[in-house]
């Protein structure tokens, strides 16, 4: 966007912010049971020299370079009164079209999930390390393509407003690896402690929201490049 001030404060912030107060949160509650597991303060205080002295100044930088490039260039030229966008039938919709979306990448990583939860709450060996990378690859692909395939229906419904769309069209995947994680708690582990109980849904929600960026970041790079083809294509008389 125009606010590029904005975005790079939102972008050196407010993940790793959200990150760090969850996690901050959790370890006051381990403190508070006299755990060996707690993080120390010094530990604590040396994330907080990292992200503030190494992760925010990068960040700047990075965006101190990328905005003095030049922008990229569009196909076409749009038009600067927006048009009227007609009635969309109920399978566009944004919330349908999302929760749709996100089916096919929770399914791809669906079985690599429970061995990756197994590994981390249940102490189990995870060695399927090649097949995650393939799983990796996997989600890639079907990220792109259910993006990708959804931001057609919408733009051939005359609807241009695909930017969030095509993001939360795959990012929703990240709803059910929590919901799955619900599921798991139930009926695989044993948990009755209030503390245990916070702390693994607590990392289990860091964990459905990288989840949520990695997808809608994949999703959304793949319209737009998708988008730009497909505009590309067509001539237009100047």
């Amino acid at each position: 966007g125009e606010d590029w001030k904005m975005a790079t404060l939102l972008t050196a912030f407010l993940y790793p912010g959200i990150v760090f107060v969850i996690f901050f949160i959790l370890n006051l509650f381990i403190w508070g049971q006299h755990s060996s597991g707690a993080v120390p303060f010094t530990t604590m205080f040396a994330l907080l020299v990292l992200w503030f002295g190494i992760s925010v100044p990068l960040v700047f930088l990075g965006s101190y370079f990328g905005f003095r490039k030049p922008p990229i260039e569009l196909p076409v030229r749009t038009n600067q009164v927006p048009r009227q966008i007609p009635a969309q039938p109920w399978f566009i919709q944004p919330v349908f079209t999302a929760l749709v979306g996100g089916v096919l990448p929770f399914g791809a990583v669906f079985t690599e999930l429970f061995f990756i939860m197994s590994s981390l709450w249940q102490h189990q060996f995870y060695y399927l390390f090649g097949f995650l990378a393939l799983v990796l690859v996997i989600l890639i692909i079907t990220c792109a393509e259910i993006s990708i395939a959804l931001t057609y229906f919408q733009l051939t419904s005359e609807n241009y407003n695909w930017w969030w769309r095509s993001f939360f069209a795959s990012s929703s995947s990240a709803l059910y690896v929590f919901l799955y994680s619900i599921l798991y708690f139930s009926s695989r582990l044993k948990i009755e402690k209030f503390v245990s109980t916070l702390l693994y849904f607590g990392y289990m929600g860091i964990v459905s929201l990288i989840f949520f960026l990695l997808t809608g970041a994949i999703g959304t790079v793949a319209s737009f490049y998708f988008v730009k083809v497909i505009y590309g294509s067509i001539k237009v008389d100047q």
